[in-house]
């Protein structure tokens, strides 16, 4: 997968001032943070915030990587820091994200996708917050140890902890 394979390769230009290579890590991995921050309860202008926090962080400390090829991982650990201080110092708690919803030209269809994606979100209400966040950030992680900082958990928990909070959500859904 050449998207996480040149991730050094960027941090690397990124440190010699190429513009183009933060451009690249920007647009790469700000989907990832935002959603971070978003999970943190944070509004528009806090998550804003974070976001922003976090990429003035790699700037600052960009020469400190040890190992560019986590760059990715190391800024999903800042998101997750910035956001969980931003949060505490405003007294936010985590909130609910409700899922995304695609239309469809059948209007039973929709009907239907509605109802499903109903029971699909109260199921994800009544799952304990860790699995909630799991699961919501999984869609939006480019790999597995990005979702682990993000998380704060270690790489090899998160196939195992997925599998779990996907079988609870199973066992919800009617």
């Amino acid at each position: 997968m050449a998207r996480r394979d040149d991730t050094d390769e960027l941090v690397v230009r990124a440190r010699d001032g190429d513009g183009d290579a933060w451009a690249r890590l920007v647009e790469r991995h700000s989907g990832l943070l935002w959603s971070i921050a978003r999970s943190y309860g944070l509004n528009d202008a806090d998550a804003g915030d974070a976001v922003q926090t976090t990429w003035l962080r790699l700037v600052e400390r960009i020469d400190e990587l040890r190992e560019p090829a986590a760059a990715a991982c190391w800024l999903a650990t800042t998101a997750r820091h910035e956001s969980l201080r931003l949060a505490r110092r405003r007294g936010r708690t985590l909130p609910s994200v409700p899922a995304p919803r695609e239309p469809e030209p059948d209007p039973a269809r929709v009907v239907a996708a509605r109802e499903r994606l109903g029971m699909v979100g109260a199921a994800l209400e009544r799952l304990p917050l860790r699995c909630r966040t799991l699961l919501r950030l999984f869609a939006l992680a480019p790999s597995h140890a990005e979702l682990a900082a993000a998380l704060g958990i270690p790489v090899g928990s998160v196939g195992p902890t997925r599998a779990r909070c996907l079988e609870s959500l199973r066992r919800l859904v009617p």
